[in-house]
């Protein structure tokens, strides 16, 4: 069950009725709301949830796809890879031509082994988190697994993209809270755009530069004490994909960075 925190909002004491008043009303309101002359709060100080600290990855599915050295989809027996993993991902004839294609010793000579790390893949890896706040309006994810960096920026990103990760654009979710306005739920949401071209599946299973990843990262603190993210992921992609692919990802909250091991991208 994921907890959800509410935003209270204190409201004046004074009941404006009449039209005139409307403005000061409205006034008096918003100084309830932040008090006088305050500057607004930041994306840190009004979270809902902390997902800061390392994590590591609980692989409760796909896990033949996620956990064992990448197998091209024409040499996995129909019934197989056609199933699981790979059928899953709604493949176009010009997307299914390239993993057939794919081939890893081409991706190492040219360069490109970090294909399978790329937002559109690195939080399938197997492996651990480390999430940190960068300032009061960016959340930064490094990975261990290929040591890939995500910054998720809550007010307008400076880069351009075109790398890996991306640009990603985080904020709250909300939804509507009747008189008392808006209230935050406890769902970060991220969405990615600006790739380079990667793999969906670390088999080449491809995504273009066109592709829309949207995140939502939730946490969940059980009663034994365990706490867990769990990030659900969709991505859409005109180029590749003829709907959009859907998965869910599992993470268990650590103590400490114990076994946390920053290991390079490989493409086997």
């Amino acid at each position: 069950m994921v907890y959800r925190q509410k935003t209270v909002l204190r409201r004046p004491a004074a009941v404006c009725n009449a039209a005139a008043l409307t403005f000061i009303c409205l006034a008096l309101y918003a100084q309830g709301r932040e008090g006088p002359n305050q500057t607004p709060a930041t994306p840190r100080a009004i979270a809902p949830m902390d997902i800061t600290g390392y994590w590591v990855s609980v692989v409760v599915e796909d896990w033949r796809y996620r956990m064992l050295p990448p197998v091209n989809i024409k040499n996995i027996p129909a019934g197989r890879g056609g199933g699981g993993a790979a059928q899953a991902v709604p493949m176009n004839a010009a997307a299914r031509k390239i993993a057939e294609a794919w081939d890893p010793a081409k991706d190492e000579a040219s360069g490109e082994q970090c294909r399978s790390y790329g937002a559109g893949n690195i939080m399938r890896m197997p492996g651990r988190i480390h999430i940190t706040w960068q300032d009061d309006q960016t959340l930064k994810l490094e990975t261990d697994a290929g040591m890939q960096s995500r910054l998720f920026h809550f007010n307008a990103p400076q880069s351009r993209g075109g790398d890996w990760q991306g640009v990603s654009q985080a904020t709250w979710d909300s939804v509507p809270g009747g008189r008392g306005g808006p209230q935050l739920t406890g769902s970060l949401k991220v969405v990615t755009s600006r790739l380079k071209p990667g793999y969906l599946l670390r088999n080449g299973v491809p995504y273009s530069n066109n592709a829309i990843i949207t995140e939502y990262y939730d946490r969940v603190d059980e009663p034994s004490g365990n706490s867990y993210l769990v990030i659900t992921t969709t991505i859409e992609d005109p180029t590749y994909l003829t709907q959009p692919y859907l998965t869910a990802t599992h993470f268990r909250k650590q103590a400490d960075a114990s076994g946390w091991n920053p290991t390079p991208c490989t493409a086997r």
